[in-house]
């Protein structure tokens, strides 16, 4: 996006206030990446270590503790099926086959 001309770029997460500093940067000439936005382009440099969104990384910290689908859909007030994505997701990010190999993999990237 931004090698499209795009000034600056927040996540549909942003506080109020990272929008009001975006847009006095962006009205100042200057280009505005969120924090996690920057964080995500900084990982993405390096191909091994797979982009993860906020909601994914709080989803694989919670597997890694041992919370079944229902219990981490119960604690973030969403359905099971969007753990079960968000899940499948990490899976397919990571390349795993399976939960297991999945924390292995994130710790020992450092994800978690």
């Amino acid at each position: 996006m931004m090698d499209n001309g795009a000034s600056g770029y927040l996540l549909k997460n942003a506080t109020q206030e990272e929008i009001m500093e975006g847009l006095h940067a962006v009205i100042k000439g200057r280009i505005y990446l969120s924090g996690e936005a920057a964080d995500a382009l900084r990982r993405n440099s390096n191909d091994s270590i797979p982009v993860v969104t906020s909601r994914e990384k709080e989803v694989l910290e919670l597997i890694a503790e041992g919370w079944t689908n229902n219990e981490i859909a119960t604690k973030l007030f969403v359905s099971a099926n969007t753990v079960d994505t968000h899940r499948k997701s990490l899976l397919n990010k990571f390349s795993a086959k399976n939960t297991a190999s999945l924390v292995k993999m994130a710790a020992q990237m450092g994800l978690i």
